[in-house]
């Protein structure tokens, strides 16, 4: 995936990544980032290229990384869909339930880096 800019804007949709991430929470992620265990990254599980999902990193397999969900009840990751290509890493979160960061300025990054794509969290087939 080529981008022109290295920062995309995230919106979460699902439960999978709770108590971490929460629905409505915005994620500014990095492409091109380094990666490594314990990150929250942006990623396409190979068996479902056409899904973005925000995960955590557990480790490097097969060119692609393992990823895993904070809320395994209430989502699927590498352990139903194996080996994804990750895309980009988290690098700032905005918490809707708490009201975000003080000081931050969305409008700021919004113009800078457009409206947020949807992350749905990986269908459970």
């Amino acid at each position: 995936m080529d981008t022109l800019i290295p920062w995309q804007r995230v919106r979460v949709d699902g439960y999978s990544m709770t108590p971490t991430l929460a629905p409505g929470d915005l994620v500014l992620v990095r492409h091109g980032a380094g990666v490594r265990p314990g990150a929250i990254v942006l990623g396409r599980f190979r068996v479902l290229p056409g899904v973005p999902v925000l995960k955590r990193a557990v480790s490097p397999r097969d060119g692609g990384w393992l990823l895993t969900s904070d809320n395994a009840r209430a989502g699927s990751d590498s352990r139903q869909h194996g080996v994804a290509d990750v895309q980009a890493r988290a690098v700032w979160i905005w918490h809707r339930r708490l009201g975000g960061v003080r000081g931050t300025r969305w409008s700021a990054i919004r113009r800078w880096v457009g409206e947020p794509a949807r992350v749905r969290p990986a269908l459970d087939l």
